[in-house]
């Protein structure tokens, strides 16, 4: 199966794609005149560069490039097509394409979203909270397109080996220490694809949902993603971001009315490179376009909080069901924490040649963690236990 083949897209929206074209380019140079890219680099005290974290604070996302090793990014492509391969073709049914038991078949949680080509399914509607309140553009799809797409494999972790080993990366924990504290928690993680002339859009939106009007609310009280690219990422297929948004709640309807489209003109697209990983304030507010391009994105979403921001705070319902009927407590935090020990063991079997993080509060708990089949075992439906604020 090839990825990356051109799929021919409708031209029936004409106007749009037009506008789109000049819409990109002048994204595109706005993006790469904000000084927010380059290597994960440490000073010699082993703290995060002071002008990494300027430019993260003042922007509200960041660019870290060259992360992903050549060989890491080919295990993700193996684990990639094999995943595509085995996923469910229509919501909730648990039957992939080939008529077999999808690779989510014996999972309490259903965890592949699954929308129409092109679609955009949340945009001005209340789920998430209503958190979407503007519909994004739709493009008709090319003929021959398929009844849905999958667009959103959540758990990723369970399913992709490789994706696991990417989450204990080193150097990208060590960032999450650096912008969270040491005893930062886990949020959620998703592989998300966006196909080629197929993938649906994501409305405008900022992630946090708890802390808004809280007293502990600051810029960065709701976390943030790190979103490690596989295949690279470009004005066309890839999320665009407000810069510095993540600083107070936006008004995103009247954000959208006053653009008279779509196209906020503040935004500018995150352009990576295979192997860059963009880090994202979830406060900041972001979005992403239908995929008309001939290029697919696959990006490998995985996100953490401070634990004060967590602790004896309300689920907010999104990301593990029946959540918002739930105060996260430390048991809850300290079992979800579990997946870092996971990884960081995965990472070194496969990289030996690293030095593997050392995750503070496993190493007060005097937790150890080996990945292997019993391991694969208790990490089935992990993702009930996600903690979304």
């Amino acid at each position: 199966m090839s990825l990356n083949s051109v799929t021919p897209v409708a031209t029936d929206y004409g106007e749009h794609e037009a506008a789109m074209v000049a819409y990109r380019a002048s994204g595109e140079a706005r993006a790469l005149a904000l000084g927010n890219r380059g290597p994960i680099r440490f000073d010699a005290d082993g703290s995060l560069s002071e002008d990494i974290l300027e430019a993260y604070w003042r922007c509200g996302f960041y660019v870290f490039e060259n992360v992903l090793r050549p060989e890491e990014l080919l295990d993700l492509e193996r684990d990639i097509e094999r995943v595509i391969d085995g996923a469910p073709v229509e919501p909730d049914v648990r039957v992939d394409r080939h008529g077999r038991p999808s690779l989510n078949a014996d999972r309490e949680m259903f965890g592949f979203s699954l929308i129409k080509p092109l679609s955009d399914p949340v945009g001005g509607t209340e789920r998430n909270q209503g958190r979407h309140p503007a519909r994004m553009i739709e493009p008709t799809p090319p003929d021959g397109a398929p009844d849905y797409v999958l667009q959103v494999v959540s758990g990723a972790l369970q399913y992709s080996d490789a994706s696991l080993r990417v989450y204990g990366h080193p150097d990208l924990l060590r960032v999450a220490e650096a912008i969270n504290g040491e005893d930062f928690t886990p949020f959620n993680e998703v592989m998300f694809i966006k196909h080629p002339g197929l993938g649906g859009s994501v409305a405008w939106h900022q992630d946090g949902t708890t802390h808004w009007d809280t007293p502990i609310f600051d810029k960065g009280t709701h976390g943030f993603n790190f979103m490690a690219q596989v295949y690279g990422c470009n004005a066309a297929n890839g999320l665009w971001i407000v810069p510095g948004s993540h600083l107070a709640k936006a008004d995103i309807k009247t954000m959208c009315d006053d653009a008279g489209s779509d196209r906020l003109p503040e935004a500018v697209p995150l352009l990576c490179a295979p192997g860059d990983v963009g880090i994202c304030n979830r406060q900041a507010v972001h979005g992403s376009f239908a995929n008309t391009s001939p290029n697919i994105r696959v990006t490998i979403n995985f996100g953490f909080h401070r634990r004060a921001s967590v602790l004896g705070a309300r689920g907010n319902g999104i990301h593990a069901p029946g959540s918002d009927k739930i105060i996260y407590d430390a048991d809850r935090i300290r079992k979800r924490s579990r997946m870092i020990g996971y990884a960081i063991d995965a990472r070194r079997q496969r990289f030996p040649d690293e030095d593997a993080f050392r995750y503070q509060p496993h190493v007060r708990e005097g937790a150890t963690f080996e990945w292997n089949d019993a391991g694969r075992e208790r990490i089935k439906d992990y993702n009930l236990l996600d903690l979304g604020i």
